[in-house]
């Protein structure tokens, strides 16, 4: 068994069941590089302010190289006794280059030496996360056009209530995954510190130069409290709670994909490529993946509560509580990676019935709104115009008939203000095409809305591909 780096103090070796109690090494592993690269930056910034040789500096850069590739290639063991990825590199880092390696650890702990792992590795999947959201919603964008002319009754309440653009309602979801990108980009801003250099909770006493590291790892500023940057998690929660909206809006768009591909509503047909069948029943095809993600969304509201849970009461600084952090971020990260990169290809393969959601759409008597509103440009109050359709619908109803089967003499009966031209309005085609205030489902409106959603994701993507924040 190796001897802990932290040996000195103690007189007993470690109990084996603690050690397997506290070692994170079996998940913090994936932090490897991050670490490595974090080490890199922190030795060479020592052998600029003098605090130990270029030689030296040269030899441990090559040491970490080396574990890297080691890592990298599956040659290196990574075991309990080692505790935690940053021990297991500084303890092969010793056996490789001799006592010199101990000089890494000059002026940092363990404590700073992870935070700024997991806000090199955020960093990443932040911006990956943000990759994947415009891959979605240019996959929304490919079903919006092709739709353009599609109507389909609008819901509240999970009833109908007036005929909308298949494509409005698809755009809705483009925003939400634009707002999802615009907190994530908040939370890399927050994210993207430096805080190597702050050591257990106080500082250092050598001579270094935080900024240099900084500009090493491409940190744009450093942390300004030692204490804070040890102690506090906030862009990890932050980055789960972003998370969450984001499997919200998933979740969301699952539950239509799932109730609009049943028998009862058959608006939509998915593809056999992202559906699963009945172990018993041979005519079932099932809306797994949708369901899916739908259920993998409770996990990541979970997630999201573990950590507000874990930092809630734990004094300053730092606390080994905040080692449980890691496998809810890690698994929030893989949840939200695998559920995006499904969704923007499950989405281009749907193939929605035309004729279903326009037959659908004039059902319910959706366009009563639209005689209402008829009857307000004619100069009746609104609250009299409500009153008086609610009384034809309620007339419709019992004579089993709808609006359009209405005769003008039949509609006079309820209000002398309608005239031959109200048929015009009882079509869903043009009920839609009559919304033409802002953000309204009427078809030009969309195709203003298609236009700027592909200017803001060609824009989006450009800043992306070159490392922006915007």
């Amino acid at each position: 068994m190796a001897e802990k780096l932290w040996q000195g103090r103690f007189e007993q070796p470690t109990n084996r069941m603690v050690e397997e109690y506290t070692a994170s090494i079996h998940f913090d592993s994936r932090l490897y590089r991050y670490d490595i690269q974090g080490s890199i930056a922190h030795c060479r910034m020592l052998a600029d302010c003098g605090i130990i040789s270029h030689d030296e500096a040269s030899l441990i850069v090559q040491g970490l190289g080396e574990i890297l590739r080691e890592i990298e290639r599956g040659e290196l063991k990574l075991e309990a006794s080692q505790e935690d990825i940053h021990m297991a590199v500084e303890h092969r880092l010793m056996q490789k280059i001799g006592e010199v390696g101990g000089k890494l650890h000059t002026a940092r702990s363990r404590n700073d030496q992870i935070a700024l792992d997991m806000r090199l590795y955020m960093r990443d999947v932040i911006q990956h996360c943000r990759k994947l959201l415009v891959d979605v919603q240019e996959s929304i964008l490919v079903l919006v056009k092709q739709h353009l002319g599609v109507v389909m009754p609008g819901f509240t309440h999970l009833q109908h209530a007036q005929p909308v653009l298949l494509s409005h309602h698809l755009m809705a979801y483009y925003e939400m995954f634009g707002r999802d990108d615009e907190r994530l980009a908040e939370c890399h801003r927050r994210t993207n510190v430096m805080p190597l250099g702050s050591a257990a909770l106080a500082g250092t006493t050598f001579p270094i130069d935080m900024e240099r590291t900084a500009r090493y790892l491409n940190f744009p500023k450093v942390i300004r409290n030692s204490i804070d940057a040890v102690s506090d998690r906030d862009f990890l929660i932050e980055f789960c709670a972003a998370a969450a909206l984001v499997m919200a809006h998933v979740s969301r768009l699952a539950e239509e994909l799932i109730l609009w591909s049943s028998t009862e509503f058959g608006y939509v047909t998915m593809s056999d490529a992202f559906c699963t069948g009945s172990s018993i029943m041979p005519q079932k095809k099932n809306p797994d993946i949708p369901e899916l993600m739908r259920g993998k969304t409770g996990r990541v509201y979970g997630n999201l509560m573990a950590l507000l849970t874990l930092v809630k009461g734990l004094p300053l600084a730092y606390n080994r509580d905040l080692q449980e952090d890691k496998e809810a971020v890690f698994d929030t990260v893989d949840t939200v990676v695998q559920t995006l990169s499904v969704l923007s290809k499950l989405l281009p393969e749907l193939r929605f019935d035309r004729e279903r959601m326009k037959e659908m759409a004039a059902q319910g008597f959706t366009l009563a709104t639209d005689l209402a509103d008829y009857l307000v440009s004619r100069g009746v109050p609104f609250r009299k115009a409500h009153h008086v359709i609610g009384q034809l619908v309620q007339y419709c109803l019992q004579k089993d008939k709808d609006l359009r089967d209405c005769t003008v003499e039949e509609l006079k009966q309820f209000h002398k203000a309608f005239d031959v031209d109200v048929f015009l309005l009882l079509d869903v085609a043009t009920a839609v095409d009559q919304r033409l205030s802002q953000g309204g489902t009427a078809t030009s409106r969309v195709e203003e809305a298609v236009q700027r959603a592909e200017a803001e994701l060609a824009a989006r993507k450009k800043a992306l591909t070159n490392g922006a924040n915007v």
